[in-house]
């Protein structure tokens, strides 16, 4: 049968979007040093001359991944916490949920272990990560701190250093799910949507003002109250 104008167009519109699919896929598996720009094109179907009329260079390719898969997420979910009117203990559980299902359930939670096993050695990807997830991701969640804290929905602490600790646990599951937890019967033994609620309750538990402690009233020496 051949092939319309038509059907040519949108195949070469989806194209960028199958690249990037394949390159994440093969970056998931085998690591970014280790993959070939030809191992790319091969999986998604094309040479490896057209992959480099799209991305030019590997790193440049997995830039746009990181920005396709990381990046878009992040940006939606700053406009969710813009348009946000209810409570920030309803909002800060909804963003860590979000984030886990958006990314750690997809193959995009790879990406994690491949920064902190490689980046090492590909210091310009290491500066774009920062600039692209790091900085982006901490300035949402720091806001998100701040607002509860504005609104006297959580006691002052360092918006910081509050949000690294947010973070550390879900990084550890996705660098679990992409190095033990992808060996058979080494899998997590727990969801990870559960874990989450469990941390955001012990986390709310942490942030909500504390009631002041009344002090009972001095006992005289026998005993007797003042």
């Amino acid at each position: 049968m051949a092939i319309t104008p038509l059907a040519r167009q949108r195949r070469k519109e989806a194209r960028p979007q199958e690249l990037l699919d394949a390159a994440l896929e093969l970056f998931v598996e085998k690591g970014f040093a280790a993959t070939r720009a030809e191992e790319v094109a091969a999986r998604a179907g094309v040479s490896k001359g057209t992959l480099y009329l799209y991305y030019p260079s590997k790193e440049d390719l997995l830039k746009a991944v990181i920005r396709n898969n990381i990046s878009r997420e992040i940006a939606e979910g700053e406009d969710i916490v813009r348009g946000f009117e209810g409570p920030t203990t309803e909002l800060l559980p909804y963003l860590m949920s979000e984030w886990w299902r958006r990314i750690g359930e997809t193959k995009a939670s790879g990406i994690a272990k491949l920064i902190v096993s490689e980046v090492r050695n590909f210091p310009d990807i290491a500066q774009f990560y920062r600039q692209e997830v790091i900085e982006p991701a901490e300035r949402m969640l720091a806001g998100v701190l701040q607002r509860g804290i504005d609104r006297g929905e959580f006691r002052p602490l360092p918006v910081h250093e509050v949000v690294h600790n947010l973070m550390a646990p879900v990084l550890f599951m996705m660098l679990r799910k992409h190095s033990i937890g992808a060996c058979a019967g080494l899998e997590c033994p727990h969801a990870p949507q559960r874990l989450i609620e469990v941390q955001m309750d012990m986390v709310l538990g942490g942030l909500v003002p504390r009631e002041p402690v009344v002090a009972p009233p001095p006992r005289k020496a026998n005993g007797k109250k003042r």
